[in-house]
Parts: C-alpha cells; structure tokens; sequence
C-alpha cells in the first residue's frame, strides 16, 4: 500500500510540473489570428512606409486592384508605401473574416480611415478582400482588392 502512495504522489507532482510548464508556453495562434495579425502589421507598415515588411508578405506575383479600378503589381504597391505623405489621424481595420482552405486563405475586412485631405478633415471607409498562399511556412498576400465604401 505504501508504494501505491508513492506512485500516486509521483503522478501527482509530475502532472503538476506539465501543468505549470505548459501554462507558461505561449499559445498556438490559429491560421486565421496569424492572418489578421498580419492584416493589422501590413496596414502599421504602410504608415511607417516599412517597405521591407511589405515586400516580404507581398507574392511576386501579386496583383493589387484600387478602389479607382485601376490595378497594380508588388512593384507599383511597393513605390506607393514608400511614397505615402497623407496626413492619417487614425486606421482601424474591423468586421474580419478569415476562411482557410488549405494553403490558400482569403480576407475580407473593412478600413477606416480619418485624417487631412487637401487641407480638410476626411473620413472613408473601404472593404478589402485578401487573397493569401502558405509558402515554406509563411503566409504571402497574391491578391488584393479595395472598394470604397459610399456613405449613406
């Protein structure tokens, strides 16, 4: 009976000790926490005009289409974060959606932007929906399109 104690206490203090230790591991981020986390830091660097961030997470073959229609590669989006100079008060992106189908992912989120325009405060929003291929590991955005949002 003795050794019955002995086993059950060992069981208890070793599964105390995988207790504490895995509490202490951060947790697993889920594809779609991945991808709107990266969502968020791609729009933070385009304010900092952080041109190698942005040139990482966009695909050689991306291809962008603006709310104007026209359309742009990863070389026209890349000139047009290093040339950014509008005056942002604030960016929130919301209404998320991620669906995952494999190694292929796709985005849709809206962004709000308040800031200076031509001397006058201006507020508009866009829908976006992102198009995103897993490559060695790392999630690369192949497509984007914008469309801006009428007010009511």
């Amino acid at each position: 009976m003795r050794w019955l104690r002995h086993v059950l206490w060992g069981v208890l203090v070793v599964g105390c000790a995988a207790t504490a230790s895995a509490s202490q591991r951060p947790p697993v981020m889920s594809d779609q926490q991945i991808l709107v986390e990266l969502e968020q830091a791609w729009n933070e660097a385009f304010y900092r005009k952080d041109v190698a961030f942005i040139e990482r997470i966009l695909a050689d073959e991306f291809i962008a289409t603006y709310d104007d229609g026209s359309r742009g590669d990863k070389a026209r989006e890349l000139a047009l974060a290093a040339e950014f100079n509008q005056q942002v008060e604030s960016s929130i992106q919301g209404e998320f959606t991620v669906k995952v189908y494999g190694d292929t992912a796709v985005v849709w989120f809206t962004l709000r932007l308040v800031g200076i325009r031509q001397g006058e405060r201006a507020e508009v929003t866009f829908r976006y929906t992102d198009v995103f291929v897993r490559r060695n590991g790392d999630w690369q955005c192949v497509s984007t399109h914008s469309t801006r949002v009428n007010p009511r």
